[in-house]
């Protein structure tokens, strides 16, 4: 059975893997051009939707997403927000996002922190973004 990112969310048990997409990578070049990174550290890898969850995990079905909009703080932590399902709310209450770029020192993880502290501007139009269900790590 096909399980949408809150089901798939909702039935995954602890553990210590991340679920989500991966990006396609023939698109990840486009999208590298079309949203030159703003750090020196590139990322532009997945979208999260669980953390610390068993690896045997159901993956969510979807495979499209829009990067709509874009959040940063001006001291090394870009990220692009990401609708999925026709929402950018993840299930644990977080935004959807690409970790964009990152500067020397600075880790993933802090693009929640961000996101939640500065908000994020709309893009003028949305972009379209092919997503892989995948177990990340």
């Amino acid at each position: 059975m096909a399980l949408n990112a809150r089901q798939a969310h909702q039935r995954a048990k602890p553990g210590d893997t991340v679920i989500g997409w991966k990006l396609d990578r023939d698109q990840r070049r486009e999208l590298l051009l079309q949203f030159p990174p703003k750090f020196s550290e590139l990322v532009a890898d997945h979208v999260t939707l669980s953390a610390r969850v068993d690896r045997k995990s159901e993956l969510p079905s979807e495979t499209h997403g829009e990067i709509v909009g874009r959040s940063e703080d001006g001291e090394g932590v870009e990220a692009m927000v990401v609708s999925i399902g026709g929402t950018t709310d993840r299930p644990d209450g977080s935004t959807y996002h690409i970790t964009w770029s990152l500067a020397k020192g600075r880790r993933a993880k802090e693009s929640n922190d961000v996101i939640r502290k500065f908000g994020w501007e709309p893009l003028e139009l949305p972009m379209p973004v092919k997503l892989e269900p995948a177990a990340l790590r």
